[in-house]
């Protein structure tokens, strides 16, 4: 497409690969001092402090009523729940495990397509959904066998965010994904500070609210900005190359996860869970190449069907996908 730069919109996705774990990592130290209500409050206001002045100084849109606004509400609940559960998770999980067990929503988005979209999917993709989720019990039985239920935490992270890339999809073509993001984080502020005040004197610690110490702040700063940074890189990526060239890149990740917590807690999957994260890496890029490659294919022959058969005009190249 005219206009496309794969090579920067790939080293844009990579940006993303590897800043997205360091916040993760950064999220599993604070977890053990700062409650996650907390956390996750913060993270939501730097977005909307860094996001509200680039929308402003560039004129995006981010206006919005109806519909979309009620569905942008949704998406923020959902966010503000995976994100809580993800953190979670971390607080008892290697960080390479839960990431890897996470990878698991494009086998949930692939049978949510299925079975709530009414949209066509092939045996072998299907067969490669059960593959994966093979995988990801691999993953999961060395570690429920270690920590309990809390193993099972990013397998809700996994649902959560299938639907919250459903919904994403149903408004992408109404908002501007920045301009989405920033409003976002301004509706889960509202969301979430009363909601913490309410709780204020409860005895669940992770909805109470602590002084934390100068370098706790400092970490608290540092996820918000890294999360904002790292979508606002995927979403540039999105610019200058199609996402189905970016799609089996978001893989790297979980490497990068695995070196990470490596580096920074000492943990290293173990030979069953190493063996699981393969399995559900393989599955998850031959999920990710077989939609290009059906993608591709529908666009060829709708191209060859409204294409009139006098026209010598070359056929045209398809479409970039919608952001999501």
């Amino acid at each position: 497409m005219a206009g496309d730069r794969p090579l920067l919109g790939i080293m844009l996705m990579l940006g993303f690969c590897m800043l997205a774990p360091v916040g993760d990592a950064i999220a599993k130290i604070l977890g053990q001092t700062v409650p996650v209500g907390q956390l996750v409050v913060v993270r939501f206001a730097v977005q909307a402090l860094v996001l509200i002045p680039l929308v402003w100084m560039t004129g995006r849109m981010w206006r919005m009523r109806g519909r979309v606004l009620m569905l942008t509400l949704v998406r923020t609940i959902l966010h503000i729940a995976g994100i809580g559960t993800m953190v979670t998770a971390l607080k008892y999980l290697p960080l390479a495990d839960a990431i890897a067990i996470a990878f698991v929503m494009p086998f949930i988005m692939l049978l949510l397509g299925k079975y709530a979209l009414n949209e066509e999917v092939g045996p072998r993709r299907l067969i490669a959904c059960l593959v994966g989720f093979i995988g990801t019990l691999l993953i999961v039985q060395p570690s429920f066998q270690a920590v309990g239920w809390p193993a099972l935490l990013p397998l809700a992270v996994a649902v959560n965010f299938a639907f919250f890339m459903l919904v994403t999809r149903q408004i992408a073509r109404e908002t501007d994904p920045i301009g989405l993001q920033a409003v976002s984080g301004v509706m889960a502020v509202i969301i979430m500070v009363p909601a913490l005040f309410c709780f204020r004197d409860s005895t669940i610690w992770d909805l109470q609210w602590v002084r934390g110490t100068q370098h706790d702040w400092t970490l608290l700063l540092g996820i918000g900005l890294l999360g904002t940074g790292a979508h606002l890189l995927m979403t540039w990526s999105l610019r200058y190359a199609p996402s189905a060239t970016l799609a089996p890149m978001q893989y790297l990740e979980i490497p990068f996860a695995t070196v990470i917590g490596f580096l920074v807690f000492s943990d290293l999957p173990n030979p069953l869970a190493a063996v699981g994260i393969a399995i559900t890496m393989a599955a998850g890029l031959y999920v990710v190449l077989r939609e290009r490659a059906t993608a591709k294919a529908l666009m060829v022959r709708a191209t060859t069907t409204t294409q009139p058969l006098t026209s010598a005009a070359p056929r045209s190249e398809p479409s970039r996908p919608v952001e999501p």
